[in-house]
């Protein structure tokens, strides 16, 4: 875990919300199964494997010394998560955590939660796909955007602040989008969003009625019971795009697993929505390099004719 405790030894006073390493990207050898986040003014370290006793006090004396070295006198605040065959297990190491626990990303406020639940509330691997969405919308000022899978709204937020004049967000969890609400108003952008807690396949109707819109934007669960498996259920949601966009609207497609590549969306793209034209693939944050770009997060943007 050499890699893993370089990090943390040259690591700068964390001010945003972001990732310090990401060893899931396989270009630490060795070190496949840590991440290590800062939730200012909390570290989230993450294991995929179970961590020895040993491992977790090596992680502790380095943060320690670092923190001494950039916030001297201040309380070092840190979370492990063991996410294991499905088990996880969650523990505060040392100090605490705040409640609310608001974090910033570019500007922005957001709640999260580091203690409860493997998706604590604001996914940082999508930093650049939300810069992406306010440089968007920023150039098309009043533009409604359709959120699906909104989750927490970050991608609504965003919208709002560069000038959209309305967004709908839908997802299943009417908890996911409370919280949501609570992030729109932690910035003054409660006006102009709308939260419906409906399943997306049931609500056609109601979506295509807000419509159309100058950005949609899918960022669906990779896999997830009962909800949506991307391999069978992306297509569904490929297939409704056309109808959905106006003249000249934008696509956001997001897919986060190593089992499917960039092609998984493209030849499906091609096969459903043929008049839609590839634009580009966001790039990734640097901090979540990745050894393969077919095994990273892939974020591809397409366009409506007009």
């Amino acid at each position: 875990m050499q890699a893993l405790l370089s990090a943390i030894a040259t690591m700068a006073l964390p001010t945003e919300a972001q990732r310090i390493f990401h060893g899931r990207g396989g270009l630490h050898a060795g070190c496949e199964q840590w991440a290590l986040d800062a939730f200012p003014p909390v570290f989230l370290l993450t294991s995929f494997a179970p961590a020895s006793a040993a491992e977790l006090a090596a992680v502790q004396a380095a943060l320690a010394a670092r923190w001494q070295d950039l916030a001297p006198g201040q309380a070092l605040n840190w979370v492990y998560q063991c996410r294991h065959e499905g088990q996880a297990e969650t523990r505060l190491m040392a100090g605490s955590v705040p409640a609310p626990h608001v974090v910033s990303e570019q500007g922005l406020r957001y709640l999260v939660h580091v203690l409860k639940g493997q998706n604590h509330g604001l996914f940082l691997d999508m930093a650049e796909g939300r810069r992406w969405v306010g440089e968007q919308v920023a150039a098309r000022p009043g533009a409604k955007v359709l959120n699906l899978f909104a989750y927490s709204c970050a991608f609504s937020v965003v919208a709002l602040r560069a000038g959209a004049r309305q967004v709908l967000n839908m997802d299943m969890s009417a908890g996911a989008l409370a919280i949501g609400q609570r992030n729109h108003q932690l910035n003054g952008l409660a006006a102009g969003a709308s939260f419906l807690a409906h399943d997306i396949f049931n609500s056609w109707g109601k979506i295509t009625r807000g419509g159309p819109y100058q950005l949609v934007i899918l960022d669906p669960p990779s896999h997830q019971k009962g909800s949506f498996v991307a391999s069978k259920d992306y297509a569904r949601l490929m297939r409704r795009l056309p109808e959905l966009l106006a003249p000249g609207g934008q696509a956001l497609l997001c897919l986060n697993t190593p089992k499917l590549g960039m092609a998984f969306l493209q030849e499906q793209m091609q096969a459903l929505a043929p008049e839609l034209v590839f634009r580009q693939r966001l790039a990734n944050p640097a901090a979540f390099a990745d050894i393969s770009a077919e095994r990273a997060l892939k974020v591809l943007v397409y366009q409506a004719p007009g």
